[in-house]
């Protein structure tokens, strides 16, 4: 067996390259994760999440380009490779008929686990995702939420230290979406290295120390979230009034970078260096001019404004030839 090779990476991958047909899907990634990070690949569908996500699991070969998990090289060590891994796809997959206890015992001994080791890595993950209760009755009987809970359990039932997460909470609702948050944000901080695919602006921002994005096979921006938001512009302040009077003096005291005023609403928004200081600044002077301030609010670029702006669309729009191919 060929030795792993430490390197400061659990994930790293240069110049991927894969067409499906004449459609160039991936166009020369270059991806880093550091050990006991969390990374969000941010994109569309058809961007190349899925397919990045196949070839660093071994699942599709690269065209073009060299890969390393765990320090093994994912195609001359591709045995090495898996053994280091887990992956939850966007579909659970998981066996409908048998029980969540009796997939995740099976998972243990398709990783060649001892039938000790599988029976007591099957009660940790049973309690760890919240499904004693539920572990002895057949999978059809769960929920969306609970079918990616025991989904991502068996992923986790070798202990690999790099787990690959494709959309993990496509379709479910808000309350099993902040479980499977707090869930990935646990192993997190287990110290599992986790590379995670989006769609969702909200998921990437609270879970990943950083995000890439990457649109029509290329990475397009790299950062964390605060970077990302810093490079399309500044926070800004708004003021609203209660009367056109009020506006109207208030736009001979408000000053600011790139002023903007709606005067239908009576809204007057400005770019903000200076947060909450420079917000008690300007309302002091309003006050101190006997202008009643409506309503004050301090809002800070999103990374929704970020793909808007870096790709001139949103991150959610319909699936292309690519993502029917396996390019999501």
């Amino acid at each position: 067996m060929t030795k792993e090779v430490k390197t400061d990476y659990a994930i790293d991958a240069r110049g991927i390259k894969k067409s499906f047909g004449k459609v160039r899907v991936l166009d020369g990634i270059d991806l880093k994760v550091r050990r006991g990070t969390i990374l969000a690949l941010l994109g569309p569908n058809g961007a190349g999440k899925t397919t990045t996500v196949r070839i660093l699991s071994t699942l599709l070969p690269a065209d073009e380009g060299q890969a390393t998990i765990n320090g093994y090289d994912v195609e001359s060590q591709s045995d090495e490779v898996r053994a280091s891994i887990g992956l939850t796809g966007q579909f659970a997959a998981v066996d409908e008929y048998l029980s969540g206890e009796e997939n995740l015992l099976m998972m243990g001994r398709l990783y060649r686990l001892s039938t000790s080791d599988s029976k007591r890595r099957t009660l940790e993950l049973l309690e760890q995702f919240d499904l004693v209760e539920a572990g002895k009755r057949p999978v059809r009987t769960y929920s969306g939420g609970m079918r990616r809970r025991l989904d991502l359990a068996m992923s986790l039932i070798a202990l690999p230290p790099i787990i690959f997460l494709d959309e993990p909470t496509t379709g479910l609702d808000p309350r099993s979406r902040l479980a499977m948050w707090g869930l990935i944000k646990q192993l997190a901080a287990q110290g599992v290295t986790i590379l995670l695919t989006t769609q969702t602006m909200d998921e990437a921002d609270y879970l990943a120390d950083r995000i890439m994005v990457i649109d029509n096979g290329k990475v397009i921006a790299e950062g964390t979230a605060n970077d990302l938001k810093t490079k399309i512009g500044s926070d800004r302040l708004d003021f609203t009034f209660g009367n056109k009077s009020d506006f109207d003096k208030a736009l001979k005291i408000i000053n600011g970078d790139n002023l903007q005023s709606n005067q239908e609403s009576r809204l007057i928004s400005i770019a903000s260096k200076g947060g909450a200081r420079q917000a008690r600044e300007l309302l002091q002077r309003l006050e101190d001019a006997k202008i009643e301030v409506d309503t004050i609010s301090l809002h800070r670029p999103a990374l929704d404004d970020v793909f808007l702006t870096l790709t001139g669309h949103s991150a959610v729009q319909e699936s292309d030839d690519s993502s029917q191919k396996g390019g999501k």
